[in-house]
């Protein structure tokens, strides 16, 4: 059967439509997305800007007609920080259900932890022991812990690229103070709450998904999109720390020259970097894995578990 999951994040609003049935691998048939970047239609008051909930209406019914085009038969779609932190958030969704007739799911930060780690350890199997799973959205940063499919530890901050970008690193380049503030904002936020991940122990396998980990991980020398979702790739917290740097210097669109970088992220890429590396670090963690599949995909699993 073919399913459709909507996909509200902090950035774009995508829509992906796999051909997929229990106990069998979900195969992607066709995408769709805008760069909405909800994040920046946020108010002073942290309210949703009536310009952001229109265009979030207005491609949700594209996604609607496209989802009907491509024979889709069970279609459902999300939300994450961007709506479930906002005043407003429910006024939104209840627009968006009015003029579309889509009723659009919140996800705690845990469930989105959670999730994100289902679709890795699908992806990397039972030999890959206990993973530990770093997911950098628009607006969170989550990580999860765990032996089994089910995480031990599911953890949700306010560190997405987006949102540190937009709080911390004014400016294009940003100051070298804001970048030194910023990268200890940052450390000091991941190391209030890492007891329960330290708790957990040494993980057999550590694990990035996202797009910002895998545009890292391409600016750091990892195989391009081109090679196919099997390439094997890796982000080196070393070459990271190296090119740090670098990135931090460079404007936003000279960011979009590296490869990997679209210019709709390269502003976000230093932010995601800072994150990245302080978590790696943090975490004594020498290079991550880049799985392919994320939230999206774990969404798709969870909704065929149910159904067998």
């Amino acid at each position: 059967m073919r399913l459709g999951v909507i996909d509200v994040g902090s950035n774009t609003v995508h829509l992906l439509v796999v051909d997929a049935h229990p106990g069998a691998q979900p195969l992607p048939a066709s995408k769709h997305k805008i760069d909405l970047r909800l994040s920046e239609h946020v108010t002073d008051t942290g309210l949703i800007a009536d310009g952001g909930r229109d265009r979030l209406a207005t491609f949700v019914q594209e996604c609607l007609d496209v989802a009907e085009d491509q024979g889709v038969e069970d279609l459902s779609g999300f939300v994450t920080s961007a709506i479930r932190e906002a005043p407003n958030g429910e006024d939104v969704l209840h627009a968006v259900e009015e003029r579309t007739g889509v009723v659009l799911d919140v996800l705690s930060g845990e469930e989105e932890a959670r999730l994100t780690f289902l679709a890795a350890r699908r992806w990397f199997g039972w030999s890959a022991g206990t993973l530990l799973v770093a997911d950098i959205g628009g607006g969170s940063l989550e990580l999860a812990q765990g032996m089994d499919e089910d995480p031990d530890v599911a953890l949700s901050l306010p560190l997405g690229a987006g949102r540190v970008t937009r709080d911390l690193l004014d400016g294009d380049p940003p100051a070298k103070d804001a970048v030194r503030e910023a990268r200890k904002q940052v450390r000091a936020t991941i190391a209030a709450d890492l007891r329960p991940l330290t708790k957990a122990g040494t993980p057999d396998l550590a694990v990035g998904t996202s797009k910002t980990m895998r545009s890292l991980a391409r600016v750091c020398g990892a195989a391009p999109s081109a090679e196919g979702m099997y390439a094997a790739r890796v982000l080196e917290r070393a070459t990271l720390a190296d090119r740090l740097p670098e990135i931090a210097g460079m404007s936003a669109s000279q960011r979009a020259g590296l490869p990997g970088v679209s210019s709709s992220r390269s502003r976000q890429l230093l932010a995601g970097a800072i994150v990245a590396e302080a978590t790696m670090d943090l975490l004594a963690v020498d290079r991550l894995e880049i799985c392919p599949w994320a939230l999206r995909e774990g969404i798709i699993l969870r909704h065929l578990d149910r159904m067998s």
